[in-house]
C-alpha cells in the first residue's frame, strides 16, 4: 500500500474546525435580508419597468396605423381550414391587426 511520508502528513490537519470561515459564526439573517430586498427593490423595479412598458405602449397606440391590405400570393395561405371557428381565422386571430386571405375584417 502506498503512504505518505510523515513530514507531508504533519501539515494536514484532519480537525473539524480548522480556520477563520469555520470559526466565524452563524449566518442568520440572511433570509430576512433577502426578504427586505425584494421588497424594497425588486418589486418596485418591476412596477416602475411595467408602468414605462404602459406608458410607451400608450404613446405608440396613439399614432398606429394599419397598413394597407395587399394580397400577395404567398401570404395566408390555407391548405386546409383551422379546426375552430368558420376555418379562416388562427387561433390568436386580432380582427384590427390580422388579416384573412381576403382582407381585413370591417
Amino acid at each position: 500500500a502506498f503512504r505518505l511520508p510523515r513530514q507531508l502528513l504533519k501539515f494536514r490537519s484532519y480537525s473539524s474546525v480548522a480556520g477563520p470561515s469555520a470559526q466565524a459564526g452563524d449566518h442568520s439573517g440572511g433570509a430576512r435580508l433577502w426578504k427586505i430586498l425584494s421588497f424594497v427593490v425588486a418589486v418596485p423595479g418591476v412596477a416602475v419597468c411595467w408602468l414605462n412598458s404602459e406608458l410607451t405602449e400608450k404613446e405608440h397606440h396613439a399614432h398606429f396605423e394599419r397598413p394597407e391590405f395587399v394580397a400577395y400570393e404567398h401570404l395566408r395561405l390555407r391548405s386546409k381550414p383551422f379546426p375552430w371557428t368558420d376555418g379562416k381565422r388562427s387561433l390568436f386571430h386580432n380582427k384590427e391587426l390580422n388579416a384573412l386571405p381576403d382582407g381585413y375584417e370591417e
